[in-house]
C-alpha cells in the first residue's frame, strides 16, 4: 500500500490524472471507496502539503493535486452518493476579500477526501453569518488575504456566539501565517495553513 501511496503521490505532482486513476483502479477491488480515500488520497494529499510548506512543491502544484483528486473521487463517489461523509456540515468563504486561490486549494482537499461542503464565494461578515445559520453549518473554514480582513472574523465570531453558538471557527490565509497568534486573538477554533491541515481537523473532530 505504501508503494501505491507513494506512486498515486509522484502521479499528482506530475499532473498525470491517467496515471493517478489507474493506480485506484488497481487496488479498487480490494477496497470500499471510502478505503481508497483514507488509505491512499488524503496521506498523499497531506505529504504534498508538508512538502509545499518546506518549500520543495509549488503553489501550483497543490492546486492541481486538489484538483485531480476531487475529479477522481467525484467519479468513484458521486455527489449524490449514499457513501459520501455528510457530517459534518461543512462550509467554505472568502471574507471581504476578492483572492480565491486559498479557498479554492482548500474546497478541493476538503472534497478529495470524500466530504461534501458547501463553497459560499467571497460573503461579508452579515452575509456570511445569515448563510450559516441558514444552512445549519457546523464548521465554517474563512480563508483571508488581508489584515482587516482576518480581523473581521472577530465579526463573525460575535454574531455567531449569539446566533449559532456551536458553529466551528477554522481560519487560514496570510494574515494567520505570519502571526500564529491571530487566530486566537479573532475567536477562531483552530488556524490551518493548508488543505492537509484543514483535513487533520476534520478527521480530529469526527473522532472526538
Amino acid at each position: 500500500m505504501k508503494d501505491i501511496t507513494y506512486r498515486f503521490e509522484k502521479a499528482l505532482l506530475n499532473l498525470d490524472k491517467v496515471e493517478a486513476r489507474r493506480l485506484l483502479d488497481r487496488v479498487g477491488n480490494n477496497f470500499k471507496p471510502l478505503d481508497l480515500v483514507s488509505k491512499i488520497v488524503v496521506p498523499a494529499l497531506e505529504r504534498i502539503g508538508d512538502a509545499w510548506q518546506d518549500g520543495s512543491v509549488a503553489l501550483s502544484q497543490i492546486y492541481m493535486s486538489g484538483r485531480i483528486c476531487e475529479q477522481l473521487i467525484d467519479e468513484l463517489l458521486p455527489p449524490s452518493s449514499d457513501k459520501r461523509k455528510h457530517q459534518p456540515k461543512m462550509a467554505i468563504a472568502v471574507l471581504d476579500d476578492f483572492h480565491f486561490l486559498g479557498k479554492r486549494i482548500v474546497h478541493s482537499h476538503i472534497r478529495s477526501a470524500g466530504f461534501e461542503i458547501k463553497d459560499y464565494g467571497r460573503k461579508t461578515v452579515d452575509e456570511l453569518v445569515s448563510s450559516i445559520t441558514e444552512d445549519d453549518i457546523d464548521v465554517i473554514f474563512i480563508s483571508t488575504l488581508m489584515y482587516p480582513s482576518a480581523l473581521n472574523v472577530q465579526h463573525v465570531k460575535e454574531k455567531l456566539s449569539v446566533a449559532a453558538p456551536k458553529v466551528k471557527i477554522v481560519v487560514g490565509g496570510a494574515p494567520f501565517n505570519m502571526d500564529t497568534k491571530l487566530w486566537q486573538q479573532v475567536g477562531a477554533d483552530a488556524m490551518g495553513h493548508d488543505g492537509g491541515e484543514a483535513l487533520k481537523y476534520i478527521n480530529k473532530m469526527m473522532e472526538e
